[in-house]
């Protein structure tokens, strides 16, 4: 495979990145760089080239006026002049599209062989792919690494208030059209930041979070020049740590953390502040938002009087960062990020993998993050003695302290590199391949996601290799998850790609598109639910029961609201009560003693198996559905070939309605094939003459 990246932003090199140089020359450098690593560490992949900007800028270096620089046998980085040979900032990079994508054609052109596919990182890259896609017909994929509606919303502007931004908001709208798969680093991006975009489909994005060189950060020394760098400006220099680490732009919102820190006196007395915000000079010499930032947390520092609490060093290298984690470590401190939104959260997972508890915003890949590895608290960005709170929590009690700091083993795990580029790979080389979901299958298998299909790795395995034999057998999933965090846990978990993915508790459809990687939602089912649902009406009938507290906003969806109710008995009762009081007529389903969900009345699993099965056209005896919990029954209750899995909850075994389920003795995957022969075996008896 030949992949060609299309990064034209901030001053980009194949080794000493000088990250925060520019106010563009930040993470997407770095993502970029270590998936380049990853991919070219495949035998799969036989080139690899980065194509970006060539400018002259004295003040930058003059490695990026050279047209060429080799990373390794597989990888090249090629640089293109365009209209204006200087360096320029995102905003303006609009004027060089045209220029730069006339000069990747002709490269292209000249080359022995084409790419197999481009990849365009931000949404001006987007634009020169979607020109060479036009002339060559090669597909491109796109990572927006930020988007520009996030940030007019986190500056509380609107369309019209910023020409820049509102293009940067056009481009990367036709991007997601235009892209034949667009790649998100979180749950976050993927349902929550592309929603509100004209182009949003939600099936042709895919979660395919970083990977990270963590080896480097675990157990890393603390270095001598590094803590001399911090010492300087602390009265009490082995106090414990907040460290943050970001460029200082106002979107990473570092004034917020020193806010939070100036205003409470037990955080003072309790740890020092120490803030590494880029790399500068003279910070006269700045310009733009790096100027404006850096200015606010000074004279913040000066407000609070904070001399002697907060280090802010003006320099540091690439290869101290592991130093500047160990130092926070040793002293028993932690890490903060509070930015407005964190597309992702490289920097939480260095840290976490060196050991540091978390406070992280609450705003983006931060989410997935935490709720994977349990390894800190998650706050909102805007408010600043919610981020002070958090610190205090996890720096007064140890056994808090511990707990998050130990759960950074699960950081490497998660976000590994070879892992990620064997997901990416496996990506790209399906879009141009025809899967089994254009063929009309003979059978149908749908399996809730949790404790049904997954929870075993073994089982797991042997269900994917199991599957891989049952040629006429379509496979979907039914689940509680969203479709995008259905997808995640799936390819998390190497699950086979389904099929069709029934979520939000059967009140959304997908269906695998022929390419075998993107997802078509089913306009006709959404239709089916939407009739006589009133979701904002039904949400402010149960703000009036008590006992019920809204699970995350990402855990809300337009046909599905999601509540906590643990140890309130009775409480389905009382909403069913308050939704007929307003005139509403929903389904509710408990699971699990503690998730409650409410749909609209035609959405269920098992409706929505219903509806997959008539739109394949075939009959129920070809149907199996599999299931664990309450929010399996109505699926289980539908289909006449139900299984339940040996380590079902919720009673299912013993209820009437489920008495023609087959209870598996194997839990989890093992159990679904199980369930599968059983009924097949039953099925071929039946039609077995009499003797």
């Amino acid at each position: 495979m030949f992949i060609l990246h299309v990064a034209l932003q901030g001053c980009l090199r194949a080794k000493d990145v000088e990250y925060g140089l520019t106010a563009d020359t930040g993470g997407h450098i770095r993502y970029l760089l270590d998936l380049v690593a990853a991919s070219s560490a495949d035998p799969a992949v036989s080139r690899i080239v980065i194509a970006t900007r060539r400018f002259e800028d004295m003040r930058l270096g003059a490695d990026y006026a050279q047209g060429f620089e080799r990373i390794d046998g597989k990888t090249e980085i090629v640089r293109f002049w365009t209209e204006d040979p200087a360096y320029l900032e995102k905003e303006a990079l609009h004027t060089e599209v045209g220029s730069f994508a006339d000069a990747l054609v002709a490269f292209i052109e000249a080359g022995d062989r084409r790419p197999d596919v481009l990849h365009a990182h931000y949404a001006d890259a987007a634009s020169v792919a979607a020109i060479v896609e036009a002339r060559l017909g090669i597909p491109f994929v796109f990572t927006a690494h930020s988007l520009g509606r996030v940030k007019r919303e986190t500056l509380g502007l609107r369309p019209g208030d910023d020409a820049a931004l509102d293009r940067r908001i056009g481009a990367e709208n036709a991007a997601l059209a235009d892209a034949s798969l667009v790649i998100a680093s979180s749950r976050d991006e993927a349902e929550v930041q592309w929603m509100g975009y004209e182009a949003y489909e939600p099936g042709r994005i895919r979660i395919l979070a970083p990977g990270s060189d963590l080896q480097r950060f675990a157990g890393a020394p603390t270095c001598a020049r590094v803590d001399a760098s911090i010492a300087r400006f602390l009265r009490e220099p082995d106090k414990p740590v907040i460290l943050a680490l970001a460029r200082p732009v106002a979107k990473k919102n570092l004034a917020a953390l020193v806010r939070a820190f100036g205003e409470s006196p037990a955080l003072q007395e309790r740890a020092n502040l120490v803030l590494f915000a880029g790399a500068r000079e003279d910070y006269a010499t700045l310009d733009g938002d790096m100027a404006e930032t850096v200015a606010e947390l000074l004279a913040l520092i000066d407000r609070y009087d904070l001399y002697g609490r907060v280090a802010y060093p003006k320099h540091h290298r690439p290869e101290d960062v592991p130093a500047i984690y160990a130092h926070a470590k040793a002293r028993g401190g932690l890490f903060v990020n509070p930015a407005l939104n964190e597309p992702f959260g490289l920097t939480l997972l260095e840290a976490s993998a060196a050991g540091l508890p978390l406070v992280a915003t609450d705003s983006g890949g931060p989410n997935d993050i935490v709720e994977m590895c349990g390894n800190g608290i998650l706050v909102n960005p805007r408010l600043d003695a919610a981020i002070a709170e958090a610190a205090l929590t996890i720096l007064s009690d140890e056994a808090v302290y511990v707990r998050f700091a130990a759960a950074g083993d699960k950081v490497a795990a998660a976000y590994d590199w070879t892992r990620h580029a064997a997901r990416y790979h496996a990506l790209l080389g399906s879009l141009t391949t025809l899967s089994d979901a254009a063929t009309r299958p003979e059978q149908l298998l749908i399996c809730d996601i949790d404790n049904t299909l997954v929870g075993c790795a073994d089982g797991v395995r042997t269900f994917g290799t199991w599957r891989e034999r049952q040629p006429g057998l379509a496979f979907g999933v039914a689940t509680g998850r969203s479709f995008h965090s259905a997808l995640a846990i799936l390819e998390q978990q190497d699950a086979p790609r389904p099929q069709v993915v029934i979520s939000s508790v059967g009140s959304e459809i997908h269906h695998l598109d022929p390419n075998g990687t993107t997802y078509t939602q089913d306009a006709e089912w959404r239709a089916i639910v939407s009739r006589a649902w009133d979701r904002d009406e039904a949400r402010r009938a149960l703000a009036r029961v008590p006992g019920l507290l809204p699970q995350a906003p990402l855990e809300q969806r337009a046909h599905k609201l999601s509540y906590f109710t643990e140890g309130q008995p009775g409480i389905v009762g009382r909403v069913r009560a308050a939704l007929e009081r307003a005139g509403l007529k929903c389904s509710v389903i408990h699971s699990h003693g503690r998730y409650l969900d409410i749909l609209p009345i035609r959405a269920s699993k098992g409706t929505a198996v219903d509806f997959v099965r008539t739109r394949l056209g075939l009959s129920q005896d070809a149907v199996f559905v599999a299931g664990d919990s309450g929010n399996d029954i109505e699926m289980l209750r539908t289909i006449p070939q139900a299984i339940i899995v040996g380590n079902f909850s919720d009673g299912l075994a013993a209820m009437p309605a489920l008495r023609h389920s087959y209870v598996a003795r194997n839990t989890h995957a093992r159990g679904v094939i199980e369930g599968v022969l059983h009924f097949r075996d039953k099925a071929r008896a039946a039609c077995k003459p009499a003797s």
